[in-house]
């Protein structure tokens, strides 16, 4: 079961979607959050040092899809064992 779970779909300029990419890049390379313009709100994410990516495309029905994942875990790093 999930915690959360959060969609937003939309047209967007290829600008508009450089901005995004743009933001969410900036904020991974200093740390700390990310704040992400969705709509009439803000998505705020804590972004960790470590992350798992995964890349797919999919080319069918006249269209492409591009879907570039990210994942991290939200538990508190494990102590070191002594």
């Amino acid at each position: 079961m999930k915690d959360l779970e959060f969609e937003h779909k939309r047209s967007l300029s290829r600008l508009e979607a450089a901005d995004q990419l743009a933001a969410l890049a900036e904020a991974m390379r200093h740390g700390g959050n990310a704040e992400l313009e969705l709509g009439p709100g803000t998505l705020s994410l804590r972004i960790p040092d470590e992350l798992r990516s995964e890349l797919e495309v999919e080319v069918g029905d006249g269209e492409i899809e591009l879907e570039f994942e990210l994942k991290w875990s939200v538990a508190p790093p494990a102590e070191p064992r002594k």
